[in-house]
């Protein structure tokens, strides 16, 4: 959370929900959540190594990325980290900056990507597939008028970041199954949670046993485009179809 208004026109690439279940499957056993409040933003960085990470969490070793900083006006970073680890006996460990075929990754370069529709390059920055989590909100009728039953998911944070209006080729992940499809992204305002987003499956089941889906995004397929009737949208529909079924994921 941020502070008053700080940071609140910044879109994070993850929501919360997300973030846990990537951190789930990389392994993490155990995850400490703390409210970015105002208070909390002006602990310096020696208080915050020496009253939280040291005699709360009696951490031994520190695991920090490139270019790191904390604490107030990010005043403390990777070398005052490692001295603070000499003084008070525990280890940090740098990640070392990435690089995608020669081209340095940052957050700033995801997000241009995914604003920009590039799935498949924002998918190599970030070394696993750009998703959307949320809850099953609805069935669009709409859609299953032409024959593509498709359901709705809830965007459950203003800030989560979103591709631009268009068709994308997905995988739904619901429980253990996985299934192929098509996702569909409208936009209508500032707030994400104003968004539109359906999806589509090539094998539809009747329902989806669980209350909530992950979506996986492989690749733009087009923009988003007016029909004038339904027949016009259906045989759009049909031709995104044949071309994400084109593709191998």
């Amino acid at each position: 959370m941020y502070p008053d208004t700080a940071g609140k026109d910044l879109y994070l690439i993850n929501s919360q929900r997300e973030k846990i279940e990537l951190l789930q499957k990389a392994g993490l056993d155990n995850l400490i959540i703390v409210d970015f409040t105002v208070e909390f933003s002006k602990i310096t960085s020696v208080d915050f190594v020496k009253n939280i990470l040291l005699n709360k969490i009696h951490t031994r070793k520190i695991v920090i990325g490139f270019n790191h900083h904390f604490g107030h006006n990010r005043e403390g970073d990777n070398e005052s980290l490692r001295q603070l680890g000499i003084e008070y006996g525990f280890d940090v460990e740098e990640i070392p900056e990435q690089d995608i075929q020669n081209e340095l990754v940052s957050s700033t370069k995801i997000r241009k990507a995914l604003l920009e529709g590039n799935i498949q390059k924002a998918n190599a920055y970030l070394d696993y597939h750009y998703i959307i989590m949320g809850l099953i909100q609805e069935v669009n009728p709409r859609l299953r008028e032409i024959g593509f039953p498709s359901f709705r998911i809830k965007i459950e944070e203003e800030s989560k970041l979103l591709p631009p209006n268009g068709v994308y080729a997905v995988s739904v992940v619901d429980d253990d199954r996985t299934f192929r499809g098509m996702c569909f992204i409208k936009k209508r305002g500032q707030s994400s949670i104003e968004a539109v987003v359906d999806f589509y499956l090539f094998d539809t089941p009747e329902a989806l046993s669980g209350s909530s889906a992950t979506i996986y995004f492989h690749k733009f397929i087009r923009e988003e485009k007016p029909f004038h009737t339904p027949e016009e949208m259906q045989k759009q529909l049909q031709i995104d179809r044949a071309n994400v079924d084109e593709l191998i994921f």
